[in-house]
């Protein structure tokens, strides 16, 4: 997986400095340069990477705005792969805010006015019949990972249509940053089936097709038809479902999930990294999972994809299912869910439990006096100061989660949620905050990112060709998170480990994953004697390579 540069056919000069994958820029050396053609079309100075990284971060910190940050280094990515990851990993903590969560949901919503240069495949509502051939026009035919949005809930921002291919494109940079998958393996993909925002569709640079959605059958067929020539032209591909609304994600995970190797990241990954930020948690308050109340704040696939995770990790430890669901507890855009509501779909109806109904979130903690919240609802604020005092008065040391993405939705903030319960909380979120000192005290919030997941998981898929994943891999990938946090990030307040120590965790989580897959015979690979020492093998670095 390190080495995929095919020396014998480099192409030269110009297109070779064109070419993003295996441009150096500055640093071809004298020999290379003679070699390829090159001389003249570059300064006369080499320059080493190092000096590269320092040029770029450089430009980099002069950007006025996080959004001229996300531009220039979008423009880095498809001038010069390797020294665009080279910048990201040694500096993962500066880049991940800017190439992904927060500011990847700005340069969504801004996508067809910043547009530069594509990435990824547009598969559209009118290539119906044709998938298979656009998926071959994409000039890498080993890819390993495909990331996939319909763009109908990206983030909390809601339907960006053809604008959500951000997404998928900072998911796999995350992949190779974060988990050392090689970039060659990695396709985004946006399907363009319309879209419902009325701005987007009275917007002359919006970049998709200007209809309202797809619905119903023509919907699935065209999901169905990019499956199966995914599977038809990578074989052994995984594929990630990313930012589907509600109407589709549990559905079409059903659908597919026992028959191709795919997981959905908003249910599953989100699922995983809420459940080891618990079990982080419970280090600091000295509960027991099992004796919890945790009251989630929106019922969608995220809010309902931690309850089933949580749920399967009760179970896993001893519980009925019956008994492991009376801890969870759900509040929907209507209110509380509980057994005499005549509205519930199915996912919602197996948390519906005997308690009077009650339709605002603040009467809800009054009443259950959780012991955990966890905020899902892409709506900001909702965790006010009435909540949060609630939760101190009922909780020496209350666990409160503000999950959704970007920033602006975040249902508190850090120095809300320290700072309404007396520094007593026990506080993630989905995007990053700055530390908060409360009487004297510094804490340090964690980030209860997908990051820390599906990249890991993804990995550990791929390197032992794992046919299926399963929910059992999103168990265990909690445990091996929750694992890595120390004593000294627990006392910090933070639940989740530094990112910086991002490469390092993905590579414990896949191995933790691939042995899982192997254990399930679901490893089309030879498990190697030392699984984590033959991942850690795999993992991309972005060193420039001597091309003579």
């Amino acid at each position: 997986m390190k080495n995929r540069i095919d020396k014998t056919s480099l192409p030269t000069g110009v297109e070779l400095l064109h070419d993003p994958a295996l441009n150096k820029g500055t640093a071809f050396t004298e020999e290379e340069r003679d070699a390829l053609g090159l001389r003249g079309l570059l300064p006369p100075c080499v320059c080493t990477q190092d000096e590269q990284v320092m040029r770029a971060l450089e430009n980099f910190r002069r950007k006025p705005t996080n959004l001229e940050k996300y531009i220039f280094m979008a423009g880095l990515q498809v001038r010069n792969e390797t020294l665009f990851y080279r910048v990201v990993m040694d500096h993962i903590e500066e880049m991940a805010p800017i190439i992904y969560t927060p500011t990847v949901g700005q340069a969504c919503q801004e996508y067809g006015h910043i547009f530069r240069r594509p990435r990824g495949i547009f598969i559209s509502a009118k290539d119906k019949g044709m998938v298979a051939d656009l998926l071959r026009n994409w000039p890498h035919k080993e890819v390993r990972i495909i990331v996939v949005t319909d763009g109908e809930r990206i983030l909390g921002l809601g339907d960006l249509g053809a604008n959500g291919m951000g997404i998928p494109v900072g998911k796999l940079a995350l992949y190779t940053a974060c988990a050392g998958v090689h970039p060659c393996l990695c396709l985004p993909v946006a399907l363009d089936v319309g879209t419902d925002n009325e701005d987007l569709l009275n917007d002359p640079l919006y970049i998709g097709i200007q209809q309202r959605r797809v619905r119903g059958k023509a919907y699935d067929d065209l999901i169905e038809e990019f499956v199966t020539a995914a599977q038809e032209i990578f074989p052994h591909v995984l594929i990630q479902f990313e930012d589907f609304a509600n109407i589709n994600a549990f559905r079409l995970l059903q659908k597919y999930r026992a028959r191709i190797c795919t997981f959905d990241d908003d249910i599953q990954g989100t699922a995983s990294v809420a459940l080891a930020g618990l079990y982080s948690a419970l280090r600091i308050t000295g509960g027991k999972l099992e004796t919890q109340k945790i009251l989630f704040l929106g019922a969608g696939e995220a809010g309902l994809g931690i309850g089933n995770l949580v749920v399967s990790a009760l179970v896993d430890e001893g519980l009925s299912e019956k008994d492991a669901r009376t801890g969870c507890w759900f509040m929907d855009s209507k209110g509380l869910v509980v057994k005499s509501r005549t509205d519930l779909g199915q996912e919602k109806l197996t948390y519906a439990h005997d308690h009077e109904f009650l339709p605002d979130f603040l009467s809800a903690v009054e009443s259950l006096r959780p012991t955990a919240i966890i905020g899902v609802c892409g709506k900001p604020k909702m965790f006010t100061r009435s909540v949060l005092e609630a939760m101190a008065r009922f909780n020496e040391r209350p666990i409160v989660f503000a999950l959704s993405n970007p920033t602006s939705k975040a249902e508190c903030t850090a120095e809300e949620a320290y700072g309404w319960t007396q520094g007593r909380a026990v506080f993630a979120s989905g995007s990053p905050f700055d530390p908060v000192t409360v009487h004297g005290k510094t804490y340090v919030p964690g980030q209860g990112n997908n990051a820390y997941i599906f990249p890991g998981v993804g990995l550990g898929v791929i390197t032992c060709g794992a046919r299926r994943v399963t929910d059992e891999m999103f168990l265990i990938a909690a445990r091996a998170l929750a694992h890595e946090v120390s004593e000294a990030d627990l006392k910090q307040g933070r639940i989740h480990p530094p990112l910086g120590k991002i490469r390092d965790i993905s590579a414990v989580i896949a191995g933790a994953v691939a042995e899982v897959a192997y254990d399930q015979g679901l490893a089309a690979k030879p498990k190697p004697e030392n699984v984590l020492a033959y991942v850690k093998s795999q993992m991309y670095e972005p060193k420039y390579e001597s091309y003579v």
